[in-house]
Formats: C-alpha cells, structure tokens, sequence
C-alpha cells in the first residue's frame, strides 16, 4: 500500500513538473527577456511587455508546444487508468496500458526539449535556458522511471 502511495505522489509531481514547465515563462532567460513556449516577455524600463514569438520558426515552436501538451495530457490519463487498474486489473497482472501511457508522455517530452533546444536556440550567446527548461528535462526523468516502475509492477493480491 505505501509503495503504491509513493507511485501517486511522484506521478501527482510529475504532472505539477510538466504543467510548470509548459505554462512558466522561463524555457530562454536574458538580463530583458523571458520566453516560454508562448510568448515572449520584453523588459523595457521597469516594465514588462509581452509580444508574440515571430523570431522563432514556425514549425518547430509549434512541434514544441504540440509535444508539451500532449505529454501533460497522457500523464494526466496515465494517473487516471493507474486508478482504475486498481480496481479493475485481476491480480497478478502488470500496469501495461498505464506504462504505455507514461512512456508517450517521456517521449513527447523529451521531444519538446529537445527540439527546443536544437532548432529555437542554437547560436544564441547571450542569456540561458530558465527554470521551465530544466523541468521539462527533470520530468523526463521521472515519467521514464515511472513507465518502467510500471511496466513492471504486478498488482499483487490481498
């Protein structure tokens, strides 16, 4: 019972982990500038202005949102089905489908990082990736480790 316990919070954290890391606007920091995968935030004077992302291309900024929002979505899905596998899933039987759906969400991702970081930054000298940058690399991690906790994990009996 604590070991499933222990599952739900780091997949409860893991979702939080990628929500952040897609709304935040902090994937590319300047000293002015601070850019998510929505907009851009300007600092002119003391204030902050937001303009939209023309500078970068098209297509892979949208192939970065696509992918972070899908993975959202299948780690929401996956805690979902995790739950009704409990109740429904005979005994003995591994967490496949719930697996399956962690592991596409690993997938897309890493996808959106790492399009982001080969095709919307590559040359750039000033500034660095921000906080949203480096939880969607760390929720990578961890929706891999759960895929495999469970692919692998049987639901044992009473």
């Amino acid at each position: 019972m604590l070991v499933l316990a222990g599952i739900v919070v780091v997949h409860i954290t893991t979702i939080i982990l990628l929500l952040v890391a897609t709304i935040d606007n902090a994937w590319w920091i300047t000293n002015t500038v601070s850019t998510d995968l929505w907009g851009k935030w300007v600092l002119t004077g003391s204030d902050w202005h937001y303009t939209n992302l023309n500078d970068y291309p098209e297509e892979f900024l949208q192939a970065v949102q696509a992918t972070s929002v899908l993975a959202c979505v299948f780690a929401i899905l996956a805690l979902f089905v995790f739950v009704a596998q409990l109740f429904t899933l005979p005994k003995g039987q591994r967490f496949t489908f719930t697996g399956v759906l962690q592991l596409i969400a690993c997938l897309c991702i890493m996808i959106a990082a790492s399009i982001y970081t080969a095709e919307l930054h590559p040359n750039d000298t000033e500034g660095g990736y921000g906080h949203s940058y480096v939880l969607a690399w760390i929720s990578f991690v961890l929706t891999f480790l759960l895929a495999v906790t469970y692919l692998v994990l049987r639901k044992k009996g009473e």
